[in-house]
């Protein structure tokens, strides 16, 4: 039996975003096409993002597995630590704003930006 390794960016304890990596077993299926148990889903979105894009600090509003279809994308952390995904990467973006806390640009969430100069295309698909 072989594992999916699924990306998580969270919110910690402290409020902070962080990284973390969880198994998924992929226990269904044949052989030679594992599958992991269905996953449920609310729907998904497509995204295009000029090249030069560059958000600002902010918190993910529901949590949604991020797929990377074409370009480069760093997430950036308060601490410092980044991660560039790059076409057929994927995270589950899981770093909401604490219960009850008002959002700090110079505390909370994560940031986002294209790398290099091929237009970012992402697929946000929703958790149920």
């Amino acid at each position: 039996m072989t594992d999916f390794t699924k990306v998580v960016l969270f919110t910690d304890t402290d409020g902070v975003a962080k990284f973390r990596d969880e198994t998924i077993p992929l226990t269904e299926g044949k052989p030679t096409s594992q599958l992991s148990l269905l996953q449920a889903s609310g729907g998904f979105q497509l995204r295009h993002s000029p090249v030069g894009f560059a958000s600002s600090f902010h918190c993910t509003t529901d949590p949604q597995w991020v797929v990377i279809l074409g370009g480069q994308m760093e997430i950036g952390l308060q601490d410092g630590t980044a991660r560039v995904f790059q076409p057929g990467d994927h995270f589950y973006s899981a770093d909401v704003l604490p219960a009850g806390a008002t959002f700090d640009d110079k505390v909370h969430g994560h940031r986002s930006r294209l790398v290099g100069d091929v237009p970012l295309v992402t697929m946000f698909v929703r958790g149920a």
